[in-house]
C-alpha cells in the first residue's frame, strides 16, 4: 500500500532539497511538500519531489509572533492525505486543532522539530510537549532532545530521530577535485596569503554578533603566526574588521565575503588547519567535518544547535571553556600544532558524516516516523 504523505514546511532552503528527494525515492511513499516563504530566505527550486508553494501569514500580538498556515486545515482530508507531517511550532495557530481534526478523520500525524529551545522554560516546554502528545509520531533533530522527551513521557511509543544532516555528495566531489589538483590548490593559497606551513583558522557563516567571531579574533592575537579566514557577510563585519585592526591582525585576517558554490568554497576548507565556530554552531559543523577539518567550539552544549551532536571532543573536535579566549587559543594550538593529532581528527571527522550524519540516515528516521503514524491510523 502506498502512503500519501503531506509535508508542511515554513520554507524550502537549499540544504533540504536532497532530504525531500531522498524521501520521495523511498518505496511505498508518495510525498508532496507544501512550503511557504520566510523573510530573508530564498526558497530553492524543488528537484526530485512534488512540491506546492503555499501562503503563510505572520501575526503579531505584542512582542510575540504567531503563524497562520491555512493548508494545515485543508490537508486534514482523508481523500488527499494518509499522513500529515507538520513543523513542531507552538506558535502555529492551527496546529493543535489540525492535529485533532486529523485524528478524528483517520489521518496519521507527525510533528518534526528541534524539540527544545535555547531559552527553555517549563511553560514553553509544557506547551510543546502537549502538542507532541497529540501526534502519532514526534521526530527530533538529534538524539539528545529525543532522549530527554522519552524521559519526560516514557509512554509515548512514537519517538524518532531524523538526525539533521547535510548532503555530502557535492562536498566530497569538490574535495576530491581540488585535492587532485595540488598545483591549483597551492596557487589558491598563494593568491590569498595562506602560506604553506602556517596554521589557518577558518570561520564560515553569517557575520552576526551572536556568533561571537570577535572571540576568535581575540584568540588569534594569542596564537603566533595564525592566519584567520572569515568567510561570510553580515551586519557584524564592520565591527570585526575594526577589531582586527585594533588587535594588530590586519595582515593576518582575511575577509573574502560570502562565497557560494561548493567548488568556490572548497579550497578555503582545504587550505585551513581548523574550523573555529566560537558559539552557536549548527550545520556548519557538518560542512567542516565533511572536508576533514577538525572543529573548535564552545563547551556550552545547550547554547548550540542540534548538530552539536556530531562534534566529539578529542575525536573530531576540541571544546574550549565557553567565553574563555585563552582556552580557545589553547584549543586552536592543540589542533594546529600537532600534525599527527590533526590527521587523526581529520579522518575521524569525515567518518562522522559519511557513516553516521548523512542524508540517508536522516531519511531513515523520517520514514520510520511516517510509517509508525500510518500504522497508528490504520493506513500502513
Amino acid at each position: 500500500m502506498t502512503i500519501r504523505v503531506a509535508i508542511l514546511q515554513s520554507a524550502l532552503p537549499a540544504y533540504r532539497v536532497p532530504v525531500f528527494g531522498e524521501l520521495a525515492s523511498r518505496d511505498g511513499l508518495a510525498t508532496t511538500l507544501y512550503y511557504a516563504e520566510q523573510p530573508g530566505l530564498t526558497n530553492a527550486e524543488p528537484v526530485g519531489f512534488d512540491a506546492v508553494p503555499i501562503r503563510q501569514r505572520t501575526l503579531r500580538v505584542g512582542r510575540q509572533q504567531f503563524y497562520l498556515i491555512p493548508h494545515l486545515w485543508s490537508l486534514c482530508d482523508p481523500a488527499k492525505t494518509d499522513v500529515l507531517v507538520a513543523g513542531w511550532n507552538s506558535r502555529s495557530i492551527l496546529l493543535s486543532p489540525a492535529l485533532h481534526r486529523a485524528r478524528r478523520r483517520g489521518i496519521g500525524t507527525v510533528l518534526w522539530g528541534h524539540g527544545f529551545s535555547k531559552a527553555e522554560g517549563s511553560g514553553r516546554r509544557g506547551l510543546r510537549d502537549r502538542l507532541a502528545l497529540r501526534a502519532d509520531s514526534v521526530m527530533f533533530y538529534n538524539n539528545t532532545a529525543a532522549d530527554a522527551f522519552r524521559e519526560r513521557h516514557p509512554g509515548h511509543a512514537g519517538v524518532f530521530v531524523a538526525i539533521n544532516s547535510l548532503d555530502q555528495t557535492e562536498i566530497q566531489r569538490a574535495r576530491d577535485d581540488w585535492l587532485a589538483r595540488p598545483a591549483d590548490l597551492a596557487a589558491f593559497r598563494a593568491e590569498h596569503g595562506l602560506e604553506q606551513g602556517r596554521p589557518v583558522a577558518l570561520f564560515v557563516s553569517r557575520l552576526l554578533e551572536e556568533n561571537r567571531v570577535d572571540l576568535l579574533l581575540q584568540a588569534a592575537a594569542k596564537v603566533e603566526d595564525l592566519t584567520v579566514a572569515v568567510v561570510g557577510k553580515g551586519p557584524d563585519q564592520p565591527r570585526l574588521e575594526h577589531l582586527a585592526s585594533e588587535l594588530g591582525l590586519a595582515d593576518r585576517v582575511r575577509f573574502p565575503g560570502a562565497i557560494y558554490g561548493e567548488d568556490e568554497i572548497a579550497p578555503w576548507f582545504l587550505s585551513s588547519s581548523v574550523f573555529v565556530y566560537p558559539v552557536n554552531i549548527g550545520l556548519s559543523a557538518m560542512h567542516a567535518l565533511g572536508y576533514g577539518l577538525p572543529v573548535v567550539t564552545s563547551d556550552n552544549i545547550v547554547g548550540h544547535n542540534p548538530e552539536i551532536e556530531a562534534v566529539e571532543h578529542g575525536v573530531n573536535s576540541v571544546l574550549y571553556a565557553d567565553g574563555d579566549v585563552d582556552a580557545m587559543a589553547d584549543a586552536i594550538r592543540e589542533v594546529a600544532a600537532d600534525e599527527a593529532k590533526r590527521s587523526a581528527m581529520s579522518e575521524a571527522a569525515r567518518r562522522t558524516v559519511l557513516e553516521r550524519f548523512n542524508i540517508p540516515k536522516m531519511v531513515d528516521g523520517m520514514e520510520a516516523a511516517i510509517r509508525h503514524a500510518a500504522d497508528r491510523a490504520g493506513k500502513g
